[in-house]
């Protein structure tokens, strides 16, 4: 026979009260019913769990055990309940979540502290990719938002800025331009630059060829690295400069010069990418975080 949740309910009732009569009438079933569960509940393990006269009901040494088991079974069962019931809500789970280097020196580490002090017990599998990388990754649903550069322009895929960012030269401190309050980007011109590779900084590398473009040149690239760390130590190291994006000045780096660009007004955005389909109440709890934390789209 099956051991169902009634069975064990029905004899911790009889054990709290050792009186089978009182417990049926706590359980509002009739006694000759409550007899019969017990009776189950001992076949189904056979062992005696009650020692019965007219006189008293006693726990035996399996009853005993039995009834320690079964108040953990049905503790267990309630923080089950418990935990789907919060899951369903979006109060529990876990976000795969990817970013660029503009994305984690931007707003993202603020976007995710504030969701986890709300959501403590949603946690975050976090994967450095780039924009091309973290595209492919939503669309074969291998993470569920990402913080990329945009815009945007993948179908299935939906978006919203989080933060737009103007460019800014950094070159070391013991470049002669490193005493200016801020430069023209020509002014880079016949400056070796230190820039991330075109296979991880693809929109980055295109938008930084069209602005020196404007300004009637055209980049020498020296070195190419795949991140803002190895970027800025090696301009630190003065062996060549760099245009990145303003977020980088939440970045410190010893030995580097940040300097803003007077003739550039052009922006680039970092978006938040997800997939147009239903959402689980994880994500959704999110989203709905994100707008309360963020300034209106239009703002940014």
């Amino acid at each position: 026979m099956r051991i169902e949740i009634r069975h064990l309910r029905a004899f911790i009732e009889v054990a709290d009260c050792l009186h089978f009569r009182r417990a049926a009438e706590r359980l509002n079933v009739a006694q000759p019913a409550l007899s019969r569960t017990i009776a189950q509940l001992e076949e189904a393990v056979g062992e005696t769990l009650f020692k019965r006269n007219n006189r008293q009901v006693q726990l035996t040494e399996p009853g005993r055990v039995m009834l320690e088991e079964s108040h953990q079974i049905l503790a267990l069962l309630e923080r089950a309940v418990i935990k789907t019931q919060r899951a369903g809500r979006g109060e529990v789970g876990r976000l795969i979540i990817g970013y660029t280097d503009f994305a984690i020196t931007g707003r993202l580490p603020m976007i995710l502290d504030d969701f986890r002090h709300w959501h403590p017990d949603i946690h975050f599998d976090l994967n450095f990719g780039s924009t091309a990388q973290q595209i492919s990754h939503l669309q074969n649903r291998h993470l569920d938002f990402g913080f990329l550069t945009g815009p945007n322009l993948t179908p299935g895929l939906v978006s919203r800025p989080i933060q737009r960012d103007h460019f800014i030269a950094a070159v070391s401190e013991q470049h002669p331009l490193a005493t200016r309050d801020s430069i023209r980007l020509e002014e880079l011109a016949q400056e070796p630059f230190i820039v991330g590779t075109t296979q991880m900084w693809q929109h980055f590398r295109r938008k930084l060829d069209d602005i020196c473009a404007k300004a009637g040149f055209q980049p020498y690239v020296a070195q190419e690295t795949f991140n803002s760390e190895t970027i800025f130590g090696f301009v630190a190291c003065n062996f060549g400069v760099t245009v990145h994006l303003e977020c980088a000045s939440n970045y410190v780096r010893k030995g580097v010069r940040m300097l803003p660009l007077s003739n550039v007004n052009d922006s680039l955005v970092t978006e938040i990418v997800w997939r147009d389909e239903g959402l689980s109440p994880v994500q959704q709890a999110f989203l709905d975080r994100l707008e309360v934390t963020l300034p209106a789209p239009g703002d940014i």
